[in-house]
């Protein structure tokens, strides 16, 4: 006879819910910097769907674009955090109802467009359809690799940069190396938490050092990262100019919980920038 096995109960201190998503998360970290941002996107007719709306809304992200899936319900994301760091379960529902057909569509919202951002947590097709169509116009885009598993050889060639952590870059690549980043010359840029973010920039390997901070959650400190990179480089800063700004940007995200909560505004990073400058 087998013995059974007991099951493990594990009991956690609190529990809140934040408007997220890394699309949302990033849109978010770019409009409270200044971006004039569109997005592009699905969402449930549930609560959650509904909710999603009017904080975008309040965020001063047109919504304009975003359609309302009559079937299928909002996708969640479901965060453990644990001495600051933490652990995602996503269950995309609509997001996976965004098809190529739907980004084409919205080509004429791309071609006036002065950089797209895109990441993983919708259908495959659907982030290569973005990622031509923005080729086809000479539209930069700000590919975020994650969750890596979606990301394929297409995406990587065509994208205008691509910001992978470190993580991620070992699920990619197998690791960054002076190789692979002079492969991607001002493109490539693997972000490495505190310690900042690494990229060749056609002549040197450059690593432009983090932020000291006070960690509370670091859930959305990468979209926080991609979104104020977004926004720095679309107002004409230098790679490495805009590298160190979203470093100051994410460095900020970290200090309170939720993954928008604590995304800065353009003083904020600023302030950030000076006071590590005396």
């Amino acid at each position: 006879m087998k013995k059974s096995r007991s099951k493990v109960k594990l009991f956690g201190q609190s529990y809140s819910t934040f408007p997220g998503g890394k699309g949302a998360n990033q849109a978010v970290s770019a409009a409270r910097l200044g971006g004039k941002v569109n997005f592009v996107g699905n969402v449930g007719k549930d609560m959650f769907g509904k909710e999603l709306l009017e904080h975008l809304t309040n965020e001063s992200i047109s919504i304009e674009h975003i359609n309302i899936d009559q079937e299928q319900f909002t996708g969640i994301a479901n965060i453990v955090i644990t001495k600051g760091d933490n652990s995602i379960i996503v269950v995309p529902g609509a997001n996976y109802t965004l098809t190529p057909l739907h980004v084409q569509q919205k080509k004429e919202l791309i071609a006036k467009s002065d950089l797209v951002i895109v990441q993983l947590e919708i259908l495959t097709e659907t982030v290569e359809e973005v990622l031509t169509i923005c080729h086809e116009l000479d539209v930069p885009v700000l590919l975020n690799p994650a969750p890596t598993a979606s990301c394929t050889k297409k995406m990587i060639e065509m994208a205008t940069y691509i910001t992978p952590n470190e993580t991620e870059c070992e699920e990619l690549f197998g690791g960054y190396s002076e190789g692979l980043l002079k492969k991607y010359p001002n493109k490539l840029i693997v972000t490495l938490g505190e310690a900042g973010a690494v990229y060749f920039n056609g002549t040197d390997i450059v690593q432009v050092e983090g932020f000291k901070t006070t960690v509370v959650d670091t859930t959305g400190a990468g979209d926080t990262f991609n979104g104020a990179f977004a926004f720095a480089i679309n107002n004409g800063k230098e790679i490495k100019d805009a590298i160190q700004f979203a470093n100051a940007a994410a460095s900020l995200s970290v200090e309170k919980l939720g993954a928008q909560k604590g995304m800065p505004s353009f003083d904020d990073v600023n302030k950030r920038l000076k006071d590590t400058m005396i």
